[in-house]
């Protein structure tokens, strides 16, 4: 039985929802040691939709499975702010040097200042998804592209408050960005998307759904993207010729 428990456990583990597994860890030691061993099953910490995420990533972030982490999805997570990754920053031990995918999605309680700390502890992140946090500024970007160098997927449908400034530094410092999500960031003008075409020509997919502020002048430029694969225009304001 020593030697059976771990093997099932190996077999069985990889098709497990995380938070299965994690009730499993409690069965017996047997079972603890044996998942808690296999590297695979801790890449990803799914919070999405959790009550007191904050204080659950903390102590999540405190084990040694989750040292490796790749994924964390915090996808309208609830108790989530930016006191916990400031707190997570300010300790110094966390630094999630594998971490490939940050999701945010409609955290509304975190600002600017929370980006910041969360981005610092990611520097090797490759997408980042902050869809519907309403309150984030071009000060959110500014972290982003200071703190995270590989982003290649961003995100940002939904913020409001994201201007020209904020997409010219995304096209600035992204240049091999390949999936881009403006879907209603309704202050970026014609000039900020020219400029994203123009520098980001490796794009593949561009949500632009639910913006009628650009013009003709900045669609022409698509054509710069030759490798564009998906390309969402509904609601835009294009004339037929």
């Amino acid at each position: 039985c020593r030697e059976t428990v771990p093997r099932v456990m190996e077999l069985v583990s990889p098709r497990l929802p995380q938070r299965d597994a994690c009730v499993l860890l409690s069965v017996s030691p047997w079972c603890h040691r044996a998942l808690a061993a296999n590297p695979k099953l801790w890449e990803v910490l799914d919070l999405h939709e959790m009550k007191k995420a904050g204080e659950r990533l903390i102590s999540a972030l405190s084990l040694a499975r989750y040292r490796h982490l790749k994924v964390v999805n915090l996808e309208f997570a609830q108790d989530i702010e930016d006191r916990h990754f400031l707190r997570l920053k300010e300790t110094g031990a966390i630094l999630l040097e594998e971490l490939e995918f940050l999701n945010l999605n409609a955290c509304q309680k975190i600002s600017d200042t929370g980006i910041g700390a969360a981005t610092s502890l990611c520097p090797n992140l490759r997408a980042l998804s902050i869809y519907w946090i309403v309150g984030l500024t071009d000060a959110s970007i500014e972290h982003v592209v200071k703190n995270c160098k590989q982003i290649i997927d961003l995100n940002m449908s939904g913020c409001k408050n994201i201007s020209d400034r904020g997409i010219q530094l995304v096209a600035d410092n992204y240049q091999g960005l390949q999936k881009l999500d403006i879907t209603r960031c309704i202050k970026l003008t014609d000039d900020a998307l020219q400029k994203v075409l123009e520098k980001c020509s490796a794009l593949e997919s561009l949500n632009m759904y639910a913006l009628s502020s650009f013009t003709d002048k900045a669609y022409t430029k698509i054509g710069y993207l030759g490798n564009l694969t998906f390309l969402d225009l509904c609601g835009a304001q294009v004339t037929i010729y």
